[in-house]
């Protein structure tokens, strides 16, 4: 059973609809499945992919931030590794 949803098709994160421990599974609506490469606190962001760093984060299908440093596939998106002062500049 799926532990994150993807409100757009063109995100680059998911949200968490369940606290995922380190190393515990990532269940995607469609049953893809990877480790968490961080504790995913509930309702927060999950990167579905690689991200460089600069590269920009996306929710509901919008720029929502810039990632200040790389974040792997399964890591968390949050303050310390997203800036979002600047993320109209992104788009």
């Amino acid at each position: 059973m799926r532990n994150v949803i993807i409100i757009n098709e063109r995100d680059n994160v998911g949200v968490a609809l369940e606290s995922i421990p380190l190393g515990g599974a990532v269940i995607l609506p469609s049953g893809e499945a990877f480790p968490a490469q961080d504790e995913i606190p509930y309702s927060h962001k999950v990167a579905l992919c690689d991200i460089p760093k600069g590269a920009v984060v996306r929710k509901y299908g919008e720029v929502i931030g810039a990632a200040t440093s790389e974040v792997r596939r399964g890591g968390w998106i949050h303050t310390h590794n997203l800036d979002v002062e600047h993320a109209g500049e992104q788009a």
